[in-house]
């Protein structure tokens, strides 16, 4: 095994860090801080973090197509102009539930967005149960609604063969698998393939390698964990500085370095002078696996 190296790349105290997405184009991080409401770029050139700042909770961002950003904005889907910093809102979902906003969001293999909302939180994974809902945007700009009941909306990913969705809902604490249809982006025969154990905490963001392994951030859980999903065992578990994990990708230039996001909204003072990377956008090298580029939205 390679030695594995642990180093926080931006240092921005983000209070819910989230949603990192590696820009090939720009040789660049992107992520959310959700309740900061800022949507960041950190350049591995420069080592700098540019930001836009939004007028609601944005949760998630992913490429475009067409050229620069789509991002969850409280209820909305919204299109991001980044030189221009210009935001335009593409749909509203959840009018209904005027305490809901986004969580998690992900471009599956046909270029569809998946996004699923939750009630906004009294304090960190504290909230009303069961307001959330799965949908997703189709590139002709059109939503569907996959199921509600949800708690906390969260990971998501697509296994290599495009035959399965894998989800997370984090108050369930477990990674579920779904059957997923390419074509069309339904999914069905929903079950779990792992369980968190006590110490893992809460399941958040989720990424996949060119294993077909899937890789959670485990908020809370201070670490990120390797599941293989055909057998639901833990293969390997990577412990990081701070307790607030909130999400992994991969990226670099063969996507070899795994970049995590964390959070430091609902630690105090005490808290936070233990754990000062806290908030921090982090870098793992030397984990002997790649990831899956991400796929940009076709609308």
């Amino acid at each position: 095994m390679s030695s594995i190296k642990i180093e926080c790349v931006a240092k921005g105290g983000y209070r819910i860090g989230e949603s990192p997405v590696w820009d090939e184009k720009e040789s660049a991080l992107l992520f959310v801080d959700i309740t900061g409401r800022k949507v960041c770029r950190w350049s591995s050139v420069t080592k700098q973090v540019q930001a836009i700042s939004v007028d609601a909770p944005v949760s998630s961002v992913a490429l475009r197509k067409s050229g620069d950003y789509i991002i969850t904005l409280g209820t909305r889907f919204a299109a991001l102009k980044w030189k221009e910093q210009l935001v335009t809102t593409i749909t509203q979902i959840d009018k209904d539930k005027p305490n809901n906003r986004f969580n998690d969001g992900k471009v599956d293999p046909a270029g569809r967005y998946f996004a699923g909302t939750m009630a906004e939180e009294i304090r960190p994974a504290v909230l009303e149960r069961h307001q959330g809902s799965l949908y997703t945007l189709f590139s002709d700009l059109s939503v569907v609604k996959h199921f509600d009941q949800v708690d906390i909306s969260n990971g998501l990913d697509w296994s290599l063969d495009h035959k399965t969705f894998f989800y997370i809902d984090s108050l369930s604490y477990s990674v579920d698998a779904f059957d997923y249809d390419l074509q069309t982006g339904k999914i069905g025969n929903r079950r779990s393939i792992y369980r968190l154990e006590k110490e893992e905490s809460i399941p958040d963001g989720m990424c996949i390698d060119t294993e077909g392994k899937l890789w959670v951030a485990c908020y809370d859980g201070g670490r990120v964990i390797r599941l293989d999903p055909e057998t639901g065992k833990r293969l390997q578990t990577v412990k990081l500085p701070v307790d607030k994990t909130t999400s992994c990708c991969f990226g670099g230039k063969d996507y070899s370095e795994m970049y995590v996001t964390s959070a430091s909204d609902g630690m105090d003072k005490e808290w936070l002078s233990r754990q000062p990377q806290a908030g921090g956008i982090f870098k793992i090298t030397g984990l002997g696996v790649k990831g899956v580029p991400p796929y940009p939205f076709a609308g």
